[in-house]
């Protein structure tokens, strides 16, 4: 049990203060970063743009491979940049890690919110004193979106450290065809990771929801990472592009318009309106469920 749950049960009328839901938001947050669960998670993920530079730099030779459009020749979008610009293994390590690591990685913190607590058994003490239900999904969901910006964070850092390491970096060449400035570059980089972030928050609630409808920890991570595989499957299946639009991961890739000059908004617009969509029906069913739910763990 946290610090903050510690105090609560200590002074319930605590609870009442603003003060104290942010305590208990920070409080849970710590306590997500500092799980050793938690480190091997961003561990895996900061050792795949390594293991993509290390395999390319033996490949090429740190050659360069001509100047071909990002979606030139074989592996993840990007790819084909990396030799002549370092920078594009931010990119090349996010389209890589984007269809599965990364959101097993928040299923795995989402599906564990709630059932982990139930799991563990302090989720009934917790809610013995006046914490609110509403309050307590609110912090475990705001804590699951920290989690999924630092994770994609890891995996950005990670990249552009490797890729300026093997390779040489300097002014980008947009999908567009334009040059912008390194600068600038790294600006579009760090918008590019928070638009993969904002990707994520949808399928962020659909685990929280998940979470509230077992006590086994396990099997809510288990669930919400078996429908994650489960949907690229569908969206992967050409006789089913009917459905495609309207399923959470459809509109993932579309962080590469970040990197057209302009910035072309179009599917970055549909994806942030499908995420917030699946957050509002999810979110709603996770409160729901979990207002109603008889604790018993």
């Amino acid at each position: 049990m946290s610090q903050a749950e510690q105090a609560l049960l200590s002074d319930p009328q605590g609870s009442r203060n603003p003060l104290w839901t942010l305590g208990l938001l920070r409080s849970e947050i710590t306590t997500l970063l500092r799980r050793h669960r938690t480190y091997a998670l961003l561990a895996v993920l900061a050792a795949v743009p390594v293991l993509i530079g290390i395999a390319i730099r033996i490949e090429t030779g740190g050659g360069g491979g001509g100047e071909g459009g990002p979606d030139g020749g074989a592996g993840p979008a990007f790819l084909a940049q990396v030799t002549n610009n370092g920078f594009f293994l931010v990119f090349a390590a996010l389209a890589a890690t984007l269809p599965v690591f990364l959101p097993m990685a928040v299923g795995v913190v989402a599906g564990d919110a709630i059932a982990g607590e139930a799991n563990s058994g302090t989720l009934r003490y917790l809610l013995v004193a006046p914490a609110g239900r509403t309050r307590l999904l609110l912090v475990k969901y705001a804590s699951v979106l920290v989690f999924c910006l630092v994770a994609t964070l890891v995996v950005a850092v990670s990249a552009l450290a490797v890729g300026a390491l093997l390779f040489p970096v300097g002014d980008v060449t947009t999908i567009s065809g334009t040059r912008i400035g390194f600068g600038e570059g790294l600006a579009r980089a760090a918008l590019t990771a928070l638009v993969v972030a904002v990707s994520l928050t949808g399928f962020a609630a659909i685990g929280l929801f998940v979470s509230t409808l077992t006590g086994s920890g396990i099997g809510a991570m288990a669930a919400t990472v078996g429908l994650l595989i489960t949907v690229q499957i569908l969206d992967s299946i050409p006789q089913l592009s009917g459905v495609h639009p309207y399923l959470f991961a459809h509109y993932w890739m579309s962080f590469a318009d970040v990197l057209r000059e302009p910035v072309y908004w179009d599917d970055l617009s549909k994806n942030f309106q499908l995420q917030g969509l699946y957050v509002a029906v999810f979110g709603s069913a996770a409160w729901a469920r979990f207002t109603a739910k008889d604790i018993t763990a």
